[in-house]
């Protein structure tokens, strides 16, 4: 009924091709038209001015000859007011961008090693939007963005950056790990020598104690009991711990066996010794 009317209808983000008698005549903007096809004119096709992507492929090999696939991504559009070169001047628009990508990319990535390539992606990108921004804008179209969306190495290099990426991970590690245990260690030994320092500080003390109440025992004793010698008071002591360790040796069932001399004369060799020994570092005067 439309064509009957000599009426057409352009949808939004389209734009169409009027030519009269085969000659390009006009660009038609959305919205409703005339086209008296009795007067030779006619529509050629419709344009797109949609954006759209093209996904692009390409294998290359590095400088340090390692082959790898760049996916390039690029996104592109027609212009209105050039929609006439866009619609005649190409055939096939996507060959024709995937071309210039190809040359680009294999131009750019031999220049540089694998890890390079990785880091100076962005650089790549920028080098294939200008290189399509020139040659495409000419056909009438714009490139809107390129991007380098991955770089795909072969996969018994990927096998290899893993490994190596790996191993230098469990290196550091292991240097971490070890200056954990050297710590460790550090503190521990430091702990270590503070017990051992305070547990002599609270035998030495202990001892002198001891030492004190032991005089003081045989002073008291010897003034209140008149008669008596410093070495009877020991003596009588000596033996009474003798006798009171003996004791404990016996109450308890798990105890370590203990072999000491143990007859009468044997405890006055042991008093005999005990005596001489703490009496001397205390009071060498009382022998």
């Amino acid at each position: 009924m439309g064509n009957l009317l000599c009426c057409v209808q352009v949808d939004q983000s389209t734009v169409a091709i009027k030519e009269t008698f085969g000659k390009y005549d006009d660009v038609l903007q959305p919205g409703c038209h005339c086209v008296p096809w009795f007067l030779g004119s006619r529509l050629a096709g419709h344009l797109t001015l949609r954006l759209q992507q093209l996904d692009v492929r390409c294998e290359t090999k590095t400088k340090d000859n390692v082959f790898v696939n760049v996916v390039a991504s690029i996104q592109y559009r027609a212009l209105s007011d050039k929609a006439n070169d866009a619609f005649y001047k190409l055939s096939n628009t996507r060959s024709q961008i995937q071309a210039y990508v190809f040359d680009v990319i294999r131009a750019s990535v031999p220049k540089l090693n694998l890890d390079d390539t990785f880091e100076q992606k962005n650089e790549i990108a920028k080098a294939v939007e200008d290189e399509l921004e020139k040659a495409m804008s000419a056909y009438g179209y714009e490139i809107v963005q390129t991007l380098i969306v991955d770089i795909e190495p072969d996969e018994h290099v990927k096998r290899a950056m893993n490994e190596i990426n790996a191993a230098a991970r469990l290196r550091v590690a292991a240097n971490e790990k070890a200056e954990a245990e050297k710590i460790l260690q550090i503190k521990r030994a430091e702990g270590e020598a503070e017990a051992k320092f305070l547990s002599g500080l609270g035998i030495a003390r202990q001892r002198q104690a001891i030492v004190d109440g032991l005089r003081d025992s045989v002073l008291g004793f010897s003034v209140n009991v008149p008669g008596t010698t410093a070495k009877d008071v020991m003596d009588m002591v000596l033996v009474t711990q003798y006798f009171d360790t003996m004791k404990e040796i016996g109450a308890h069932s798990k105890s370590s066996a203990v072999f000491i001399p143990h007859g009468p004369g044997a405890v006055r060799d042991v008093a005999t010794q005990i005596r001489d020994g703490l009496l001397q570092v205390s009071h060498p005067d009382l022998l």
